[in-house]
């Protein structure tokens, strides 16, 4: 079967899937709820918010993260950027409805852009799962960016995957697909489209960016039958091995009737008493030198 491939040189920093789409949004909602409970926490232990006034949420979508935060933290002004206006339009009707308005705000941003923030805004400057839209060659100029905007002695917090590992037949090949389908499209770090190739690479780029005292902390989460997330991930592949299939096609990474066969195969296969499954997740964060001089 032949592979058609983008050219990542192409200024094509969309996301991977339509983010103004009905279901995409409501997956979106879900998985944040899935994650805030299967990671060990929102944010690493060590880090204080105490002295924090204000923290920045790239990509934010629907706007999960960013009301979890302002509601946790009423005294700190918490804000979310994303490229979409309709998206960014319901994260602030969700805040509203909360009654978090006054500490949580959002902004249609480009992240692939510089950012319109002034130099030392954030006293932290986070984002997960970036991977969706950033070609490698991309992250440099948006970790020199975040930094510019990261407050000296801030911190920034990444978090991203890798694709699941499963005893599914049909998930695993249409995990293998996606995976190749991210890097013929270069959003990958992988040299063979095995994996995504972002999380050994995350301490690195912190470093490289020039943020010191950088640490990691992987999650393995188990979704596996009979597992507490089992239930919430089953629903999330659901939604995502049906939004992925456009792009299989597009790449000739397989056809229409391979990848309906496939979907509904691995969906019987998530619910068998004997399905395992773990997904592993890396967060990797590091702190601005106290003593930072922008240039």
């Amino acid at each position: 079967m032949t592979h058609t491939s983008t050219d990542p040189s192409q200024p094509e920093n969309g996301y991977v899937f339509d983010l103004e789409s009905g279901p995409e949004v409501t997956r979106l909602i879900h998985q944040d709820s899935l994650l805030a409970t299967a990671l060990d926490d929102q944010l690493p232990e060590s880090l204080d918010l105490s002295a924090a006034h204000d923290i920045l949420d790239m990509a934010c979508g629907p706007g999960s993260w960013v009301l979890d935060m302002a509601y946790r933290y009423p005294k700190i002004n918490v804000v979310g950027i994303d490229i979409s206006k309709p998206v960014i339009e319901f994260a602030r009707a969700r805040a509203h409805a909360q009654g978090i308005d006054d500490n949580a705000s959002f902004q249609v941003i480009d992240a692939t852009k510089p950012l319109a923030f002034p130099d030392n805004s954030f006293d932290l400057v986070h984002a997960r799962l970036l991977l969706g839209f950033m070609h490698p060659a991309a992250w440099p100029a948006l970790l020199q960016e975040c930094l510019r905007i990261t407050r000296p002695g801030g911190v920034i917090c990444l978090t991203e995957c890798e694709g699941s590992l499963t005893n599914s037949p049909a998930l695993e090949q249409l995990n293998g697909m996606g995976m190749l389908a991210m890097k013929l499209i270069g959003r990958s770090f992988s040299p063979d489209g095995r994996s995504f190739g972002i999380t050994p690479m995350l301490a690195r780029l912190l470093r490289d960016a020039g943020y010191q005292e950088t640490k990691i902390k992987a999650h393995a989460i188990d979704f596996s039958a009979g597992t507490v997330h089992h239930h919430g991930f089953y629903q999330d592949f659901v939604i995502i091995l049906e939004l992925a299939r456009p792009l299989l096609l597009q790449l000739n990474l397989t056809t229409q009737e391979e990848a309906e066969r496939l979907y509904y195969q691995a969906l019987a296969e998530m619910m068998q008493d004997d399905f395992c499954a773990l997904w592993y997740f890396l967060t990797a964060w590091g702190k601005k030198s106290d003593s930072f001089v922008q240039n």
